[in-house]
This record gives structure tokens, C-alpha cells and sequence, in this order.
């Protein structure tokens, strides 16, 4: 199905999407390499304020799909016009432990 069809399943609630993919949908999105998606959900994660079990998930998939800690952290800094940066600060600290980074180290003078 084109990305016509997709969208216009998705305008009227079309089952299809409620069911048991990857990403918790029947249809993944085919256009959007691993990487990309992985990164896209990171971003869509700190939109909704996602708990800390969801990063560690997330950051896995992400890492595994060719992410570096760096392009994560990117994600951060690029949606702080959307969301705000009171919600990334408050994202951060579960992003890296995620990434295995120690905040309470880097916070010791």
C-alpha cells in the first residue's frame, strides 16, 4: 500500500494499526531505515515523557540499528523547539543511564 493509503487508513482509525508489530502496530513504517526509525521513536519517547525501562529499550534498539551515543544525544538537542528544554533536561538523566553514562560522576567537581 502506498503512503496515500497508509495515511488514509491512519485518518480513520483503521485496525490495522492496532496490532502486534515491532513498534506495537500491525504495519511498520517501510520507508525509514532502522536507524532512523530507531531514532524517530527516541524523540517520539522524550515527547511523552517516557519512563527510564522505555530509554533503556529504545537506546538498545537504536544502538543496535547503527546509532551512535553521540546521534542519541543529538536527538536530545533536536527536539528542544518542540518539547521544550525543561522536558529534555528532565529526559536526559534516564537517556544516560540508558547509555551507561554516569550522572552522578559527572556532576562531582
Amino acid at each position: 500500500m502506498d503512503y496515500a493509503e497508509r495515511l488514509r487508513r491512519l485518518v480513520i482509525n483503521d485496525a490495522c494499526f492496532a496490532g502486534g508489530g515491532t513498534g506495537g502496530t500491525g504495519i511498520e513504517p517501510r520507508d525509514l531505515d532502522p536507524k532512523t526509525l530507531a531514532l524517530v521513536r527516541l524523540a517520539a519517547l522524550v515527547a511523552v515523557g517516557g519512563a527510564v525501562p522505555s530509554y533503556g529499550a529504545h537506546a538498545d534498539a537504536a544502538v543496535n540499528a547503527g546509532a551512535t551515543a553521540a546521534e542519541i544525544v543529538d536527538v536530545l538537542v533536536g527536539v528542544i523547539p518542540v518539547v521544550g528544554l525543561p522536558a529534555v533536561v528532565a529526559t536526559a538523566p534516564k537517556l544516560a543511564i540508558a547509555l551507561g553514562y554516569d550522572t552522578r560522576e559527572a556532576l562531582e567537581p
